[in-house]
C-alpha cells in the first residue's frame, strides 16, 4: 500500500493484483470503511465498485477500484459510471420532492387533477402519494409493446393513462418495478411549465447545479471508455435464502406480479453502446458514479439549499411510510416491504439509519440513500451484481463500519458479515 496526505484527507493506493487497484480517500475517523472496502474484494466477491459517503455537508468517503470490464481487464477508474437499476428510482423520487418544493404539484391531490385522461378505468381517486407508495396497482401494462412506445413519450401517455389497476388502489402495495417512474415522468411533464420529462427535470435541475455525473437517459456522447459493463448475475436458491420462499417462487413464475412488473427492463441494455442512449426509463435505466448519488442525497440530508427546497417537502420525506390497508406486505415480493413519495423505507428488521432515512436500493447490490437525523448522504454502484435481498452483504459491510465510525451502530440491526 502506498499513500499520501492531502489536508486533512488520505489519498492511497492499495494494490491487489498486478491488474486490479484500490483508489480514492477517506478522513481517517473513517478508515474502517476503507478496510470494509477492500475486504468486498477479498472476501465477497467483489469485481469493480466505489463507494461514497457525505457525513453533514462534507464528503468523508470516496473510494473506487476493482475492474472496470471484466472481459478486457480494464480498471474502473475515478470518473467510471455504470447502471444502477432500481437505485435510479430514488434519484428520480429526488426529482419529485423537488418539483412539490417548487409548487408543481402537491403528494396528495389526485393524479387526475393534473393529468386529466389519468382518471380512466378507475383511476379517478389515486393521489400522487399512492401513486408513488406503489399502491396504485398499476405495477405492469397489458399491453406495453417494444422499446419504440418507451422512447414516444406521447405514445406512451397514452398506455399509461389506458391501463386498469390489478386492485383498489390504497388496499394494498406492489412494487411497481418499471412503470412507477413513466407514471411519475407523465405526471411531471403535465405540471412543468417548460413541459420536461423526468429525466431532462432531473439534469436542469439537480445534476447540472450539483455537477454530478448521474444521468436518466444517457446521452449519445458518453463514451463507453466511461461505462462498466455488468457482469451476468448467476442465480441460485443458496445465494437467494436471504429473499425468503415467496419471493424464490415468484421470480419463478412468468405469470407472479413480480415477473409481470420486470416486463422491459431489458430495454435500458445495449449490445453496441453496453447502455440505451437517449432513452429514459426513471425507474431503473439510471446510469452513473457512487459520488453522484451520495451528493444528490446529501442535499436532502442537510437542509437543500443547494437546491432551495423548502422544509415543509423535507419534512414529507422524513415522516413515516403511510401503509396500504392491508398493511406492508408486498405482492409482488412476498414480504414486507414500506415504500413512500417514491423511497424504499426502512423497517425494524431491515434498517438502513435512523427512522428518518430514505433512499433506494437497486438489484444486485447498488444503493443509495439519505439519513437527514444523521447528516448522511450515501451511494454504493458496482458490477459484479449479487443475488441478496433487500440489501447486499458488500453494501451492508460498509454502511455498518461508516455508523460504528460515528458511535451510531444502534441504527443498524444488521453488523459486519
Amino acid at each position: 500500500m502506498s499513500s499520501y496526505s492531502n489536508g486533512n484527507k488520505k489519498r492511497w493506493l492499495y494494490s491487489m493484483t498486478e491488474d486490479s487497484m484500490i483508489s480514492g480517500f477517506v478522513k481517517p475517523q473513517f478508515e474502517s470503511v476503507k478496510d470494509v472496502f477492500i475486504e468486498n474484494f477479498e472476501q465477497r466477491n467483489e469485481l469493480g465498485a466505489a463507494c461514497c459517503i457525505y457525513y453533514k455537508g462534507e464528503k468523508v468517503v470516496d473510494l473506487w477500484g476493482g475492474i472496470k470490464n471484466e472481459g478486457t481487464g480494464e480498471p474502473w477508474e475515478e470518473d467510471t459510471m455504470v447502471l444502477v437499476w432500481s437505485t435510479t428510482k430514488g434519484l428520480s423520487a429526488l426529482a419529485m420532492a423537488l418539483a412539490n418544493s417548487q409548487g408543481l404539484f402537491e403528494y396528495d391531490e389526485p393524479v387526475s387533477k393534473y393529468w386529466p385522461e389519468f382518471a380512466q378505468n378507475g383511476k379517478e381517486r389515486i393521489t400522487v402519494r399512492q401513486l408513488m407508495a406503489h399502491q396504485a396497482g398499476l405495477y405492469a401494462f397489458d399491453e406495453l409493446g417494444d422499446r419504440d412506445i418507451i422512447a414516444d413519450l406521447d405514445r406512451l401517455a397514452v398506455v399509461l393513462a389506458e391501463q386498469k389497476p390489478a386492485y383498489e388502489p390504497g388496499t394494498q402495495h406492489t412494487y411497481h418495478a418499471l412503470t412507477l417512474g413513466f407514471y411519475q415522468s407523465e405526471l411531471l411533464r403535465r405540471v412543468d411549465p417548460k413541459g420536461r420529462s423526468l429525466g431532462q427535470y432531473f439534469r436542469d435541475e439537480i445534476a447540472t447545479p450539483l455537477g454530478i455525473d448521474f444521468y436518466i437517459g444517457l446521452p449519445e456522447d458518453i463514451p463507453n471508455s466511461r461505462l462498466s459493463p455488468l457482469r451476468e448475475v448467476k442465480f441460485s436458491f443458496s445465494a437467494m435464502k436471504s429473499a425468503g420462499l415467496g419471493m424464490i417462487l415468484a421470480a419463478m413464475n412468468p405469470r407472479s406480479a413480480l415477473r409481470r412488473a420486470l416486463v422491459g427492463t431489458e430495454f435500458c441494455l445495449d449490445e453496441d453502446h453496453i447502455y440505451t442512449r437517449n432513452y429514459e426509463v426513471p425507474s431503473g435505466g439510471g446510469v452513473g458514479t457512487a459520488r453522484a448519488i451520495a451528493c444528490a442525497y446529501s442535499v436532502f440530508a442537510t437542509g437543500g439549499k443547494e437546491l432551495g427546497i423548502r422544509e415543509e417537502t423535507l419534512q414529507q420525506l422524513m415522516a413515516p411510510a403511510i401503509p396500504p390497508t392491508r398493511g406492508f406486505k408486498d405482492g409482488a415480493f412476498k414480504m414486507n416491504t414500506s415504500y413512500s413519495l417514491g423511497f424504499a423505507r426502512g423497517l425494524p428488521e431491515s434498517p438502513f439509519g435512523s427512522p428518518s432515512s430514505f433512499g433506494m436500493p437497486g438489484t444486485g447490490g447498488s444503493f443509495g440513500y439519505a439519513d437527514p437525523e444523521v447528516g448522511v448522504g450515501y451511494g454504493y454502484v458496482l458490477n459484479g451484481l449479487g443475488t441478496s435481498f433487500p440489501h447486499d452483504p458488500r453494501d451492508i459491510a460498509l454502511r455498518t463500519a461508516f455508523y460504528e465510525s460515528i458511535g451510531k451502530s444502534d441504527l443498524l440491526s444488521s453488523k459486519r458479515v
